[in-house]
């Protein structure tokens, strides 16, 4: 599964002209393919110009799952949002004891654009036939491995959008949960909201589409995720 870059081989390659033409300062040397089992693990070997003028050769891995995106349906007038919840084994076996996780719905691109995708995955997960969603952000979730990028979105529904009860394809099993604003901060604060796309998503829209601030002064006060105080 080692391969020296070639354009035939490995589809690095096409990046290859793009480092160096936006960033002369990385040089891509190699790539090994460690799993492609599920999705695409590489190992990834350059040369990178430090600040002090000097060049140092790295390796990395890059986990490569596609792009995806998400999306938060509010209502306003009755300041209710609309999330899911799942089994997520990386929880699992990382402190969720229950491994269940609420989340706003989400997706990968595969081969839509990031509107097509958010519309589909919200009537398979929620059962919401809603169109004109917004996009108001993008965001590397976890730039140190994992290439993805994910395209936040928002949109007005009413509960007579609903079309299915939803609950997801193939081995999906997802629960629909409707929060008022409120409700969905205070899950933030306790802890019952650990997802990070929802808490961003949460955070816009008591920012910008409830008229009211989010401070989350809550999560300060926790034991749980306070310090630890040394006497």
């Amino acid at each position: 599964m080692h391969d020296i870059l070639s354009a035939s081989k490995d589809p690095f390659n096409r990046f290859r002209e793009v480092f160096v033409a936006t960033n002369p300062a990385v040089e891509v040397l190699e790539t090994e393919v460690l799993s492609d089992n599920w999705y695409v693990l590489r190992k990834v070997t350059f040369r990178l110009q430090k600040r002090d003028g000097t060049w140092e050769t790295q390796s990395r891995e890059a986990y490569d799952r596609g792009n995806g995106a998400t999306i938060l349906p509010y209502d306003p007038a009755r300041r209710t949002v609309i999330l899911t919840r799942q089994f997520r084994l990386p929880t699992f076996v990382n402190g969720n004891a229950s491994g269940m996780l609420i989340e706003t719905c989400a997706g990968l691109l595969d081969h839509e654009n990031p509107w097509q995708c958010i519309t589909r995955e919200l009537r398979e997960e929620t059962g919401f036939e809603i169109h004109g969603a917004k996009k108001v952000m993008e965001a590397y979730m976890s730039p140190g491995s994992v290439t993805e990028i994910l395209h936040f979105f928002v949109a007005e529904y009413t509960p007579a959008q609903r079309a299915s009860a939803g609950g997801g394809v193939e081995e999906e099993d997802i629960e629909v949960m409707e929060l008022t604003i409120e409700e969905a901060q205070a899950k933030v604060a306790a802890g019952e909201i650990r997802d990070g796309k929802t808490i961003m998503l949460l955070q816009y829209a008591a920012l910008h589409l409830f008229g009211e601030r989010c401070p989350l002064t809550a999560l300060s006060a926790s034991n749980e995720l306070s310090p630890p105080h040394h006497g």
